[in-house]
């Protein structure tokens, strides 16, 4: 019955078309490999979820702080208009290229009413939430539709490639990396460009997927596209397919070339954002080298799994975060033998896709090892191709231990190709008892969590208003960086409400290392005396012995900042590992700049442009 007029009762109990009662079917045929999906979501994000303004992520709350942040943003751009790739919000006065950082925007502004209306704690966990189920969900979608027709076996597969270790992993903080639904999405339009009829809705359709999913998980859609590259071309090459390659391939360029020009038009700007606008650099502000797979943790489990909880965890990783691999020894032993074991059934053009798979998986493993190979957490002298392409445009910008989530797609496929082939064989029991032992020693345990400091009245209540103008430049004490970014949460909270703001100075971000130039990445701004001089107190509890060079190098500081107040909230200031020294930032800032206000719950410092911090 429609919803939108009266109907007859003769209309009423018309009975539905067929096409519809086809789409019905199908929807609920694949409820509940949603449900499942969502359910599994939840499940992992449940701590958060128990109190999203008080939990953060134990292992990453910077990184957490950052994406509030940038959603807070999408509130900004809605009600005042600005870049969506640049803002000067940010270290004041220089900006960041938030182009050059994981900005996430079409998740800031399709989110922005929910930010508006529940804050950017609520949007950050509903989008870790809905990131992890989707991904599971569309990747059952697409191995039902390009490797089997068995929705068990799709379903093992896609839950499997949704919520494996390296994806738990990255849910520590990266609405990025999590959105593992963009590989498949475009992975299935690449394939459903062999249908020469509809080149043109294929080139124009994948050109608009690209053009979103780069301002979503860039880093991801790179990744995507060398994996989507290497297959056709190792598929392409085979016997069995070159015919068919020769024939697909004017068409197939075709469609490519109109992909480059719509997804060019679309990204134009944050492109050259990206690589050439303001405030841009090369490369990131993390070691390659150090954030390289060790050879053995394809081999271990993950911090957040079922093993580890039993004490089999290892700490192979840079940090909790980026435990890309982890499959543990039960299923690698269960993926090469499938290999093995489809390879022998398998006819020659079977055999040329297992191959371009196998090709997929060699490159992006070896790929993932780094400059150098490494083995039980030490690097040896052994040097790996990833040495070549480490300063390439791109590759530059990358972590080589992220290419081994590549694997868990090529792993989703093979497991849904050897559930297919044995479940309905004789070795039915030997398959699920093999699918358990590889399973659930990886299953996920929800994300661990840590209290953060909650929000002072004097943000919450406008009182900051009283120290500055609208847009002007304010700061919580220490200055905001990655294992301090409580400033940059109260900036945030302060924009999600849609009305007047401040800015800060410094900020955890990407930015170059060098002032006026391109240089090389780095976390956060480039550090003057008096920022770490708070920091120092606030990470180490060290108390300095001010002096006149203090005072003057904290004066040129604020004057440049344009800082018109700094406050220091009474609750905890939370750390990257917990909270912070805050008598000693407290000491440090009443013996530079005098007796501070009391307002509501914060001491507030006023900073007169020109006058000695002492000198009050």
């Amino acid at each position: 019955m429609s919803v939108a007029a009266p109907t007859t009762p003769a209309a009423a109990d018309r009975p539905a078309a067929p096409g519809a009662r086809a789409a019905t079917k199908r929807l609920r045929a694949h409820l509940p490999v949603a449900l499942a999906a969502l359910a599994l979501a939840l499940y992992v994000t449940s701590g958060l979820w128990s109190n999203p303004y008080r939990h953060a992520v134990a292992a990453n709350p910077g990184d957490q702080a950052f994406f509030e942040w940038v959603l807070a943003y999408g509130v900004h751009l809605l009600h005042h208009g600005g870049d969506p790739f640049f803002t000067d919000l940010l270290n004041a006065p220089d900006g960041v290229n938030l182009a050059a950082n994981t900005s996430i925007t079409v998740y800031a502004i399709l989110f922005a009413p929910l930010t508006m209306l529940a804050g950017p704690q609520v949007t950050f966990v509903t989008i870790l939430t809905l990131n992890l189920a989707a991904s599971g969900f569309v990747w059952y979608l697409f191995l039902l539709r390009w490797v089997t027709r068995n929705r068990v076996a799709a379903a093992v597969g896609g839950l499997f490639a949704g919520f494996a270790p390296g994806f738990i992993s990255h849910a520590n903080g990266h609405l990025n990396w999590t959105s593992g639904w963009i590989a498949p999405l475009v992975l299935w339009q690449l394939l459903r460009m062999r249908d020469q009829r509809h080149w043109v809705r294929g080139g124009l359709i994948l050109g608009v997927l690209l053009g979103v999913s780069f301002s979503i998980a860039a880093e991801g859609l790179f990744f995507t596209a060398l994996a989507g590259g290497v297959f056709v071309i190792a598929w392409a090459l085979a016997g069995p397919n070159r015919a068919e390659a020769r024939r697909l391939l004017p068409r197939f360029l075709g469609a490519l070339g109109l992909t480059a020009v719509v997804a060019g038009a679309l990204l134009a700007y944050p492109l050259y954002m990206h690589f050439a606008g303001p405030q841009t650099f090369k490369g990131t502000g993390f070691n390659q080298r150090h954030f390289a797979e060790d050879l053995f943790a394809f081999f271990a489990f993950a911090d957040r799994s079922v093993a580890a909880g039993l004490g089999l965890r290892s700490d192979l990783a840079p940090n909790p975060t980026e435990e890309t691999s982890f499959f543990g020894v039960p299923l690698v032993v269960l993926i090469i033998g499938s290999l093995i074991v489809l390879w022998r059934r398998a006819d020659e053009a079977r055999r040329a896709t297992l191959r371009a798979l196998i090709v997929v998986a060699v490159v992006f493993f070896v790929m993932a090892l780094g400059p150098r190979l490494r083995v039980l957490d030490m690097e040896t002298s052994i040097p790996l191709p990833y040495a070549l392409l480490q300063r390439l445009p791109l590759f530059d910008s990358a972590l080589p231990l992220r290419f081994s989530l590549v694997l868990a797609g090529v792993f989703a496929v093979v497991l849904a190709l050897i559930t297919e082939r044995l479940l309905d064989s004789s070795y039915r029991k030997a398959l699920i008892a093999a699918l358990a032992l590889a399973l659930v020693p990886i299953f996920p345990l929800p994300l661990l969590y840590r209290e953060r400091a909650a929000e002072p009245k004097f943000i919450s209540n406008g009182a900051w208003k009283d120290y500055t103008t609208d847009g002007g430049v304010i700061s919580a004490l220490p200055f905001g960086v990655n294992v301090a970014a409580d400033g940059q949460r109260w900036q945030a909270y302060t924009m999600a409400r849609g009305g007047k703001e401040f800015r800060i100075p410094d900020g955890y971000f990407l930015g170059p290392d060098e002032l006026g130039a391109e240089g090389k990445g780095r976390i956060g701004a480039l550090p003057r005396a008096t920022d770490w001089l708070f920091l120092r107190a606030a990470l180490y509890g060290y108390i300095a012995d001010l002096d006149n060079w203090d005072r003057a190098s904290a004066r040129a500081d604020f004057q440049r900042w344009g800082v018109t107040a700094v406050f220091l909230p009474d609750g905890e200031i939370t750390g990257s590992e917990g909270p912070l020294f805050r008598q000693a930032v407290e000491v440090t800032a009443t013996d530079l700049l005098g007796e501070p206000e009391r307002v509501d719950d914060a001491l507030v410092w006023r900073i007169r442009p020109g006058v000695d911090p002492i000198d009050r």
